[in-house]
């Protein structure tokens, strides 16, 4: 689990500094009757995946606090828009700190080993900064915009699974997490 320390931190970054820059703008946004926020979540933010429970809380929360704020706008003319990027090359990666190789917990090799598997083809944040322009310059009221080669199929497997099946899967042998991930994603992960 992540300390509270640092999960804190987390939704100061992921959460709160948002809240407060689109706190700054909608005045001006709601007197104007016009403009267009871009929040960046993550698709952790709907894909929640041991070790990463703090990190995907924050973006759960980001998701939530962006879809009431879009509801709240549309009356002024307000687009609200996610961006929900996959696995995308950035800095963040060489951020984490490897799982403990006493862990009775697989999941954050599992893990490590999709990120890897991901990065090798590495999708560049550029890729994240272009969808913000196209939003931006768009007249779209679509909310959720998934962002990089493997963030809509991640959704999809996700979203035709029950809660149950996601938590069974996560206590599955590394076996059948390699089998799963072959047959769901087509990668063929090293553990």
């Amino acid at each position: 689990m992540t300390p509270m320390d640092e999960t804190r931190a987390l939704f100061e970054l992921n959460l709160f500094a948002p809240l407060a820059l689109a706190q700054l703008v909608v005045p001006g946004m709601q007197e104007r009757r016009r403009g267009t926020i871009v929040n960046v979540t993550s698709i952790a933010g709907r894909t929640a995946t041991a070790p990463m429970a703090s990190y995907a809380a924050s973006k759960w929360a980001l998701e939530a606090l962006s879809e009431c704020l879009a509801q709240e706008m549309r009356a002024f003319n307000v687009r609200v828009a996610i961006v929900e990027p996959g696995v995308i090359a950035t800095p963040i990666f060489g951020k984490g700190r490897p799982p403990p190789p006493d862990t009775p917990y697989p999941q954050g090799r599992r893990l490590m080993a999709l990120f890897v598997a991901r990065l090798a083809n590495p999708t560049p944040p550029s890729l994240v900064g272009d969808l913000i322009r196209d939003i931006v310059n768009s007249d779209s009221w679509q909310l959720r915009y998934p962002a990089g080669p493997d963030a809509a199929p991640m959704l999809k497997t996700r979203a035709m699974k029950s809660d149950e099946q996601v938590v069974e899967e996560a206590g599955a042998s590394d076996e059948a997490f390699l089998a799963r991930i072959k047959r769901d994603l087509g990668l063929d992960l090293k553990l």
